[in-house]
């Protein structure tokens, strides 16, 4: 009697076989299930997490830095340890000019102001921007513009509110084309604007006034005096490769030694962002060691099984062989029960994970960022059930193998 793969009555011999010990079929097929679903849930965890992470940063230019003036921690030309000095907009100008590896340069002042609309009034930071602050911290712009190059230019008495300070002075109606007065000057309001990302350049865009760095200038009386300068580095380029230049331009400007890091507090997001990179990288080489053990344990468990199917069905194995079953037909029968538990457990397995990740990322979706990326893909889940049918398979064919080695005699003189 020869084994064909596609014939029903053998594929209800290897149910009835699997199902003449449910508790033991059922145990072995949930380690295959729960091999599967924790590797997949692992896999497609890490990098919903990642992606939430990496929400955190969304529409900001993560090949970038900044730097601020600090205070002297070392004496030098007259000037004490602890005195302070300020940025400029020329050194905004110069360093767009002569800095080595710079991109996109925004200048941003802040100041405290009290916006006030009839009877309604909030307190928030007001922002100066120039014109390439909306390509290194891009806003999301809900109503109206975003400041641009002509109301710089022009010193425009012109305001973006921030969603939450649009809604405290004007409620649930549109401000743009009306006025808000902002300390006491009216200004036109242009825009309402949020951000994506929750890293912030002088205060979120949500719950500040922003206005043209120009106009802040003059009307709070802050002269060119400018408090940090953000930048993006060019492709290829690290922000890092322009610090020793920053120091030693700025420090012969505004005197202080180009060693004293106080003075000039420089940092270069892009490190950071490398950095939560490698960790995510390594979250995913844990998530897939764990989930390997958990795969390994479901292939043992098939390979247990097997070995004491083998071992049951030593006497039947026997009588097949004397009526004329060739060793390989056995060998394959034997492969195909452990084949068909692996895929059926395997499958469900995928499916279960996919399903809880589904759930996650709709959970953890944002209005305006989306969702996170709890998922996994159809080929990471065709490759998870390849590897574990590859592994079942291997697992199987050890006790499959045995077969070959029963005799007939011996196998029905078995008890």
């Amino acid at each position: 009697m020869r084994f064909t793969f596609f014939d029903p009555e053998n594929w209800r011999e290897i149910t009835a076989t699997l199902a003449r010990n449910k508790t033991r079929t059922l145990l072995t097929a949930f380690g295959i299930f729960w091999g599967t679903a924790m590797l997949a849930m692992l896999y497609g965890g890490s990098h919903g997490l990642a992606g939430m992470m990496n929400r955190h940063f969304a529409g900001m230019s993560t090949n970038s830095g900044f730097f601020m003036s600090g205070t002297r921690s070392i004496s030098h030309r007259g000037f004490n340890k602890g005195s302070s000095w300020q940025l400029t907009l020329n050194d905004v100008r110069m360093i767009r000019k002569h800095a080595p590896a710079v991109d996109a340069v925004s200048a941003v002042a802040t100041a405290r102001g009290s916006g006030v609309n009839g009877n309604r009034s909030k307190t928030a930071t007001v922002i100066g921007v120039d014109e390439d602050y909306s390509s290194l911290l891009i806003p999301v712009v809900l109503d109206g513009r975003f400041i641009n190059s002509s109301d710089i230019a022009s010193a425009a008495k012109v305001v973006v509110l921030g969603k939450n300070v649009a809604t405290e002075l004007f409620g649930g109606e549109s401000p743009v084309g009306r006025y808000v007065a902002v300390n006491n000057v009216y200004y036109k309001v242009v825009g309402v604007a949020d951000q994506m990302s929750d890293v912030s350049i002088a205060g979120r865009i949500g719950d500040s006034f922003l206005m043209p760095l120009t106009t802040l200038q003059k009307t709070f009386n802050m002269a060119e005096n400018i408090h940090f300068v953000v930048f993006s580095a060019p492709e290829g380029k690290s922000p890092a490769d322009n610090e020793e230049f920053l120091r030693r331009y700025l420090g012969s400007v505004h005197s202080f030694r180009p060693d004293d890091t106080r003075a000039l507090e420089f940092e270069d997001i892009a490190e950071q962002f490398e950095q939560i990179g490698m960790l995510f990288t390594g979250i995913s080489i844990l998530a897939l060691f764990v989930g390997a053990g958990s795969l390994l344990a479901g292939v043992i468990g098939v390979g247990n099984i097997m070995w004491i199917i083998v071992k049951e069905r030593t006497r039947e194995i026997g009588i097949r062989r004397a009526i004329g079953a060739r060793p390989a037909d056995i060998m394959t029968q034997v492969l195909c029960e452990a084949v068909a538990l692996t895929l059926v457990a395997g499958t469900a397995g995928v499916c279960f994970a996919a399903l809880v990740l589904g759930l996650v990322d709709h959970f953890t979706s944002d209005p305006l960022l989306g969702k996170a990326g709890f998922e996994i893909s159809f080929n990471a889940a065709v490759a998870i059930v390849l590897a574990f049918f590859v592994l079942g398979s291997a697992a199987g064919t050890i006790p499959a193998l045995r077969t070959l080695k029963i005799k007939p005699i011996e196998a029905l003189n078995d008890k």
